[in-house]
């Protein structure tokens, strides 16, 4: 199997370390690292909490590298009453390795795409590691072959604003040059999809009757996400975003979408709102590939069975079971 190169440049953050557990039981990808920024916590902290999922999916040969820890001109706001203090819901990790991050996430993005080829980069947190590579490495960023980011929302509704979403939120100038500098292709799979992919109640639920330690990992972490969900929206579950992008790269036929022309806006009211040109108004090529539509029967199956490959069959019962799960493709 030839595989996919990709880094992945996250803040864990609990749907970041299910997106993280989903990638290191993927056979089609070669993990080149983890760059961490901050975002759901603050850098340091992502960087240790990619460590623990690291530990506990026994790839500690995953690097991880911190890359940066602030905006690049807003002021840094984190998502602590959504993540916890800790930024996965004060589940306590026992780390079986000794293993730590190092520094210069940025220059580690540069380096690896100046010698490797064919490298694609995942974000799934705000974009300001990728803004400050196209800024500092020009050369190197004009070596992405793909990006698929988790972020911005087009008819959703925002998750921090009634118009934005939160990566796009926490730097809106890094989205921004992102969007406007890199000649790549981009995919946002924003909030339009990953709103219809939630953990509910009866998939953690059936995670505790499988009596496995990974499974208790992560009914532990979204406790907290659960218990947020439930008082910000009335969501019985929890909305797992950043896992649908890893997915998707896999597998594109879970979700579908179109290309627009996607402008970022930085200031004022609207602020880290992605605009979707649908109508053509701006007269402006398209930048990116805007997701709209997901199967999310087939993308819960497919996280759960490669987290839990023993338990397929309970898990596809569960899933497709009128009375619990999805029915409806799209």
């Amino acid at each position: 199997m030839n595989k996919k190169k990709i880094i992945i440049d996250c803040d864990p953050g609990i749907d970041d370390a299910l997106a993280i557990m989903l990638a290191c039981q993927s056979p089609e990808l070669d993990i080149l690292g983890l760059t961490i920024v901050s975002g759901n916590i603050n850098g340091k902290q992502c960087a240790e909490n990619a460590l623990n999922i690291l530990d506990v999916m026994g790839r500690t040969d995953i690097p991880v590298y911190l890359g940066k820890t602030t905006p690049l001109k807003r002021k840094m706001v984190l998502a602590k009453e959504t993540h916890g203090e800790d930024g996965l819901g004060g589940y306590t990790f026992k780390r079986k390795n000794n293993i730590t991050f190092k520094n210069g996430g940025v220059a580690f993005l540069a380096k690896t795409l100046m010698q490797e080829d064919d490298v694609s980069i995942l974000p799934i947190g705000p974009l300001t590691n990728i803004a400050t590579l196209v800024q500092n490495y020009p050369e190197a960023a004009k070596k992405i072959k793909e990006i698929v980011l988790m972020g911005g929302t087009f008819k959703s509704h925002g998750n921090t604003s009634p118009v934005a979403e939160f990566n796009f939120w926490a730097d809106p100038d890094a989205a921004d040059i992102v969007f406007k500098e890199l000649d790549c292709p981009i995919t946002m799979v924003g909030l339009d999809v990953t709103r219809e992919v939630v953990l509910t109640p009866n998939y953690i639920e059936m995670l505790h009757q499988f009596n496995d330690p990974l499974a208790d990992v992560i009914v532990g972490i979204t406790r907290f996400y659960t218990d947020f969900h439930w008082k910000q929206e009335r969501t019985l579950g929890c909305i797992i975003n950043d896992p649908l992008a890893i997915a998707y790269f896999i597998n594109r036929d879970l979700c579908k979408g179109k290309y627009y022309y996607v402008d970022i806006i930085k200031e004022g009211k609207a602020i880290g709102m992605s605009m979707v040109d649908e109508a053509n108004f701006f007269k402006k090529k398209p930048n990116c590939k805007v997701l709209t539509k997901v199967d999310a029967a087939s993308f819960m199956e497919m996280l759960l069975t490669r987290l839990f490959k023993e338990h397929a069959d309970d898990i596809q019962h569960v899933i497709y079971h009128p009375k619990y799960g999805y029915q409806n493709a799209y």
